[in-house]
């Protein structure tokens, strides 16, 4: 069956899903928003506990972190990510999910070839332009403050 191009998009459109948009934009606020709440609760819970502030701001990131990993490696986070969709890509939950999420599935092929080389396919990219970005950054920001 030879069909062109216009058709095809025409056909598909017609028989695809629609997806309820305001449901999930609805959802990924809500979860985003009570992701963010909990981390927030947690730099309070850590002020309380009479940690010094500047020590509190690098403790809720790794914590954030820290449970989003093991929420991966209990199978919850995507459990929680098909139902509330975007609302789970907070950028740090979402970038510990993309680092554990290869690893565990590749864990067969043991510590350092399954583990250790797939735990960075998708995070990998992510992490290099981070750091060639900051360089980058940091050269220019450098040349400035010697032109001046």
């Amino acid at each position: 069956m030879n069909i062109d191009k216009q058709t095809y998009k025409k056909y598909v459109k017609k028989r695809a899903p629609r997806s309820p948009l305001l449901k999930d934009m609805l959802l990924a606020f809500l979860v985003g928003g009570a992701i963010c709440a909990f981390a927030e609760g947690i730099y309070n819970l850590y002020l309380l506990l009479k940690i010094e502030e500047e020590t509190v701001r690098t403790l809720v990131p790794v914590t954030i972190v820290f449970l989003a990993s093991l929420a991966t490696g209990l199978g919850f986070f995507d459990s929680l990510a098909k139902h509330a969709g975007a609302g789970t890509l907070v950028p740090i939950t979402g970038f510990s999910n993309a680092v554990i999420s290869p690893a565990l599935d590749d864990k067969s092929e043991g510590l350092v070839m399954g583990v250790g080389a797939k735990m960075f396919t998708i995070a990998g990219p992510v992490i290099v332009y981070g750091v060639i970005s900051s360089v980058i950054y940091g050269v220019i920001y450098w040349l400035l403050g010697v032109m001046a």
